[in-house]
């Protein structure tokens, strides 16, 4: 049988510290599904995302470790998507300890830790602040 595993993001600037991730996921199993954070999803949650959905998508889909990528556009969605896809781990990072622990009764809930010294913020930060110099 199939062990699936699922995590979630919005893997903008993909990075070591999102490789590190979706590695250790899929170590966790046989297929690793990512619910990929549609743009209508990020804008409800006020963050927003250098590249579109489709782009994101597609970085996603060609990094070896990703099985099937699937559009995430609520909080509310992730005991359905369990189910749906026979999911036994659901594995998200250690910045959010607690925070899906509801879903214990469905599946197994993992915290993998970050990544040191790295973080999408930063980069889109750095990056930011780059091009405003670059134009000034």
């Amino acid at each position: 049988m199939t062990r699936t595993v699922i995590t979630y993001g919005t893997f903008d600037v993909v990075h070591i510290g999102h490789i590190n991730l979706l590695r250790r996921a899929r170590e966790l199993g046989d297929r690793l599904v990512v619910g990929l954070s549609t743009d209508e999803f990020n804008s409800k949650k006020h963050k927003s995302a250098l590249l579109n959905y489709a782009n994101r998508k597609a970085v996603l889909e060609a990094i070896r470790y990703v099985d099937l990528v699937i559009p995430e556009a609520s909080w509310e969605q992730k005991i359905e998507d369990v189910k749906t896809h026979g999911v036994a781990v659901f594995v998200m990072g250690d910045d959010w300890t607690g925070k899906f622990d509801f879903l214990r009764d469905a599946c197994e809930v993992v915290y993998l830790p970050r990544t040191a010294e790295i973080s999408s913020t930063e980069i889109k930060q750095t990056m930011v602040s780059s091009a405003t110099s670059a134009s000034t």
